[in-house]
């Protein structure tokens, strides 16, 4: 080979080699920017998934815009100031028995099964009225929201009949439906619908069930809510005719059986 031929041979070589490297150069600067771009890319999503965050966090929950609301929609059956007065019973009844309850309560659920149906048969017959005033303060104590979620349905309950509010109640309360306090099973649509079932003017009411669902009444419960927080009773179930508080014999808690129940309730109407 001669030395000319070598001589154009390695410039030839050379020129490979150096357009090999600017290739190469091109391909990390592109490499380069790639990854810079889908840095800020990331460093942007960050930031807006930050936002979106803080964001959530400082949005209101459901529970708490239904609180806010100006506009409550009132089941039928209710009276008063957001439709928060619920008495049930015959109108030339003389008196009326005020009744404080939250749906998670387990003393609630111990008076209910023990004198609950002594006290619907009294209403029935027109012995007295009963007034209902709904709390939520166990979902504030226990983290939950079965008190608020099982008063909304009470309030379809209501829209329905005052007998399928009583019936849903009991139902409700019943030691078949009830749960312990520390389980917040009011707090799905799908359980109070399936307690719903077993109260004949509940049981595939489609009405009932999409205002269930919907939250119809969500509003509405938290005002009711507002009326107990109001009303300085300080625990549940209370029990009051006129400004007294009706209590067992010797106690100051609430009767437990249905023959302490009507020795309290006798004595107080014919106070």
């Amino acid at each position: 080979m001669s030395k000319r031929n070598t001589q154009a041979n390695k410039a030839a070589a050379r020129e490979r080699l150096r357009a090999e490297r600017e290739a190469q150069a091109k391909k990390d600067k592109t490499r380069k920017q790639i990854v810079v771009g889908v840095s800020v890319v990331a460093a942007i999503a960050v930031v807006g998934g930050i936002s979106y965050g803080v964001t959530q966090l400082n949005k209101p929950s459901g529970w708490e815009a239904a609180a806010d609301a100006k506009s409550v929609s009132v089941p039928k059956n209710t009276s008063g100031t957001d439709g928060t007065t619920v008495v049930i019973g015959k109108s030339s009844a003389k008196k009326t028995l005020e009744l404080y309850e939250d749906s998670r309560c387990p003393v609630c659920a111990t008076f209910e099964q023990g004198v609950g149906e002594t006290l619907a048969k009294d209403v029935e017959a027109g012995k007295y009225q009963v007034r209902y005033v709904g709390a939520t303060f166990i979902d504030n104590t226990d983290n939950g929201e079965g008190s608020k979620n099982a008063l909304s349905a009470l309030g379809a309950a209501l829209n329905v009949s005052p007998e399928a509010f009583l019936d849903y109640k009991a139902a409700l309360y019943s030691a078949k439906f009830h749960p312990q306090e520390s389980e917040d099973k009011f707090a799905k649509d799908s359980y109070l619908i399936e307690v719903a079932d077993s109260v004949d003017a509940l049981k595939g009411n489609a009405a009932f069930k999409k205002d269930v669902e919907d939250g119809t009444y969500d509003a509405w419960a938290m005002k009711m809510s507002k009326a107990f927080d109001k009303s300085g009773v300080q625990g549940t179930p209370t029990l009051k005719m006129g400004d007294k508080k009706i209590t067992a014999e010797g106690s100051e808690n609430a009767p437990m059986t249905a023959a302490e129940f009507t020795a309290a309730v006798d004595k107080a109407l014919k106070a």
